[in-house]
């Protein structure tokens, strides 16, 4: 007789039996982290402990992080800038590559990515966001899930829910009404749950209509779970768990970071005296070792080793780059510039010789090397007889910026920070690390530097410092707990008897001192962490910051733009500036670069502005200006991007994904924001576009905008079977069919984003007067042409009705509406829904 073949056990056997064999303390134990990045293993069942990572844009790590592997991760561009490529093709690729270097670097989930509405434009994490638009941000976010997850790495949905401020993110409560909730704030979270599957999704830390996120029964049971069906893991962002069994009733899986505050002795008590019940623990406990055995580890299976910043991802970084920035203006036609008409470019400004690639917070990386813009026109204008020339101007600062390990010496004249680390608060004994600190002095610490240390300890780090120039410096020290610098032996800044208040604050105290250029000084960090705090955070800034009457370097930077044919100007916000922790206090541009830009533009009326920023900011030369280009956070190579850009290698096509104000004061959130302990959104539905729309209030530039070096004509927008432009057509709950016709009609090659738009003309409810439900990228050569095919489902023609609690789409007439931009409408159609 045959052998009879044995049936595969199910996954969903698997976690079963694994269940039966946990004792309820082990249960319990796997609901909590280990440290600050290790989930707990059960060695006698060989359950492994999952690593975690921060991101999104790049694997974050250095040697101050305990248990981790320190490397060389490629910094890619930043979620605004995967956003304004409108390309989730090429951010599944990017995803792929961050799922590749996430495995290399040891880790098993990447925090990311952050999906969260672009409500404000002065909120800090707004760069690491990807846009205003919930349809646009979901299909990004679909990419990007899809591709680091084809890698076997696990993703973290964050920050889920209503995470649209840094101001009171702790505690603040966000007063929101259902139909906004659904439609703007959890619609792309819906999206990709439903079409990507991540691995985990993270709370956030506020409370949302009077509960905390890691405690909601109605986002995360109700909705998350129950009728998304999602089948991942809960985890609460760091530190925003607060309650003992009310979380893990309410949906919370896995408390982070551990050890365990709340989801170990403390909840098995709670069970025993039935507070809850021992089901909620399983329930939790189900979803941690599904999350496991997606992982591979618990089989142990050989996993392809992964790869860091290689040249691959590398060129990678680039290309993201070059499809996301966005040219807002080219008045005759100034860009690209021709090499052959140039014999002086001046390149000018604080963003010039350095730049920015990335906000500050859990998701900056120190990358191992950045191409400036500076750098990047000279690499492409090598062999040409351009003279390149460059002054800074001006600074972009105002908190100094971090000192880098690699502008100092330790004693034995290696580059870097000499660093010590003691297991006591009191620097006795032999330190039990020694090593090169080569990154930046800015640490943030959950629990210890290294995992010879267990609770308190004290740590040291020495460099020479050689001041560039003669002068007044300055030097800052931002910290919480025990902090010290000291220069040439002398007590500089003593943070010591300082308190920060609440989660991750810290106190900033700024001194300045007369330095002589070429001389060296000794400059030494102290921190001390007692066993009575919970976490340790530090960061040594310095600048030169000479006195106005002693400032040369505007007056330099001028006069270098007078000389030459074509002035670069890189002006933006400094790294840091925008930053998770802190919202901006304004739409300004630091220091003097308003200025500086008015400036230059009187002596040299070619010449153009390349802004450095992941948000928008206040431009009041923006009429004067011929050439205006964003570049965000563009990486480690965003110079490379923005030369190609400018020289005309690549013809720019990204598209902005947030709408720029002309003032603060016509943005939507402004008479709502921040709030204080309530923040009401009281805009509703009218976030973005559609509230510019609604009030047909003309923005600096609109959504959905990006110029190009060619033209583009559309033409033929068909709906349905019979649908003509202008002509009716009928749907009886089929999906719609749309068919445009896009020609470029310039000399060079370049690429379109074609949005489309619904607008419902009937609705018994206010809708805005459009909504983007639509979009692709394509590229065309000179006089090619090509149709574009949209498929719009129920859900394209849908608002959700709070009154039935449920999506509806309404009988009645629709338009389409197909453009460039939300604001550059090319083809329109409509037709009747039955």
């Amino acid at each position: 007789m045959p052998k009879t073949q044995k049936k595969p056990i199910s996954v969903e056997d698997r976690i079963e039996t694994l269940l039966k064999q946990l004792t309820l303390r082990e249960k319990i134990s796997l609901l909590s982290g280990q440290d600050s990045w290790h989930t707990v293993a059960i060695e006698r069942l060989g359950i492994p402990a999952l690593v975690m990572t921060d991101g999104p844009h790049g694997v974050r790590s250095s040697q101050a992080e305990v248990g981790r592997i320190d490397g060389p991760a490629t910094s890619f561009p930043t979620g605004v800038s995967m956003a304004s490529s409108w390309d989730p093709a090429l951010i599944e690729r990017v995803g792929a590559a961050l799922g590749e270097e996430t495995r290399a670097m040891g880790c098993d989930i990447l925090l990311g990515p952050c999906v969260n509405i672009v409500r404000h434009p002065l909120a800090g994490r707004n760069f690491e966001a990807y846009s205003e638009d919930p349809f646009l941000a979901g299909k990004i976010g679909v990419g990007y899930v899809k591709g680091v997850q084809s890698r076997r790495i696990g993703t973290s949905l964050k920050h889920y829910a209503c995470n649209n401020q840094e101001v009171e993110r702790f505690r603040g409560n966000s007063i929101i009404d259902e139909r906004t909730l659904r439609e703007i704030y959890l619609s792309q979270f819906e999206m990709i749950v439903k079409e990507a599957d991540p691995w985990t999704v993270m709370c956030s830390y506020n409370r949302i209509n009077g509960e905390y996120a890691s405690q909601n029964q109605h986002l995360l049971n109700e909705i998350l779970k129950q009728e998304w069906g999602f089948q991942g893991a809960v985890v609460s962002d760091w530190g925003a768990n607060h309650t003992v069994f009310e979380s893990v009733a309410g949906g919370l899986d896995l408390e982070m970071p551990g050890p365990a505050k709340y989801y170990g002795r403390q909840l098995e008590e709670a069970v025993a005296i039935w507070q809850i019940d021992e089901a909620s623990v399983d329930a939790a406990a189900r979803r941690i070792l599904r999350m496991l055995l997606r992982s591979g580890k618990v089989d142990g299976e050989t996993l392809p080793p992964g790869s860091l910043n290689t040249p691959q991802h590398q060129t990678l970084a680039r290309e993201l780059a070059e499809q996301s920035i966005v040219l807002l203006k080219n008045e005759g036609g100034l860009l690209p510039l021709e090499p052959a008409k140039i014999k002086k470019l001046a390149v000018i400004g604080p963003h010039a010789a350095l730049g920015s690639i990335g906000g500050g917070g859990s998701s900056f990386l120190e990358s191992p090397y950045r191409v400036s813009p500076l750098d990047g026109l000279k690499a492409q204008l090598k062999g040409q007889p351009v003279e390149v020339v460059y002054a800074t101007g001006c600074d972009s600062f105002s908190n100094l910026p971090a000192v880098r390990g690699l502008a100092l010496t330790t004693p034995a004249g290696k580059p870097g920070a000499a660093c010590q680390i003691w297991d006591n608060p009191d620097f006795k004994g032999k330190p039990v690390v020694e090593r090169v600190e080569t990154n930046r002095l800015e640490f943030w610490w959950f629990t210890a530097p290294v995992k010879e240390v267990k609770d308190d300890f004290s740590a040291r780090w020495l460099g020479n410092l050689t001041a560039a120039e003669t002068g007044r410096h300055s030097f800052g020290l931002s910290s919480s707990g025990i902090a010290r610098i000291y220069l040439d032996g002398k007590l500089l800044i003593d943070n010591s008897a300082k308190k920060s208040e609440g989660m991750f604050s810290e106190v900033y105290t700024q001194v300045e001192m007369d330095l002589v250029a070429g001389k060296s000084y000794e400059l030494k960090l102290e921190v001390v962490r007692p066993a009575s705090e919970n976490h340790v955070q530090a960061k040594v800034g310095y600048a030169y910051t000479p006195r106005p009457a002693q400032d040369a370097r505007f007056a330099e930077a001028v006069e270098l733009a007078r000389t030459a044919d074509v002035a670069v100007v890189c002006i933006g916000l400094p790294e840091n500036f925008e930053s998770e922790g802190d919202d901006r206090r304004d739409m300004e541009l630091p220091g003097r670069q308003n200025e500086l830009v008015e400036a230059i533009l009187k002596v040299n009326p070619k010449t153009v502005v390349v802004l450095n920023s992941g948000a928008p900011v206040h431009l009041p030369w923006v009429e004067q200006v011929p050439a205006l280009v964003e570049a965000f956070y563009p990486g480690l190579e965003g110079g490379s991007a923005i030369a190609r850009i400018l020289l005309g290698s690549v013809n720019p096509s990204g598209k902005l994904a947030e709408t720029f104000p002309r003032r603060l004061e016509d943005t939507p959130a402004f008479i709502n924001y921040p709030g204080t302990k309530d923040v009401i959104y009281g805009e509703g539905i009218f976030v973005g576009y559609r509230y510019y729309d609604k009030r047909d209030l003309a923005p600096l530039f609109p959504f959905g905008y990006g110029l190009s070096y060619t033209t583009f004509e559309y033409s033929g927008l068909h709906l349905e079977a019979d649908g003509s432009a202008g002509q009716p057509s009928e749907s009886g709950g089929r999906p719609v069919e749309v068919r445009v016709t896009v020609k470029n009609t310039g000399k060079v090659t370049g690429k379109e984003i074609v949005q489309l738009y619904v607008s419902d003309l009937q609705s018994s409810l206010v809708r805005p007067p459009k909504e983007l439900k639509g979009f692709t990228k394509l590229e065309l050569a000179p006089g090619e042409s090509r149709e574009v095919r949209f498929t719009l489902d129920e859900r394209a023609f849908s608002f959700y009705n709070p009154y039935l609690k449920r999506w509806v789409a309404e009988p009645g007439q629709f338009e389409i509406l197909v453009g460039a931009s939300s604001r550059d409408i090319r083809q329109k159609g409509s037709f009747l829904l039955k």
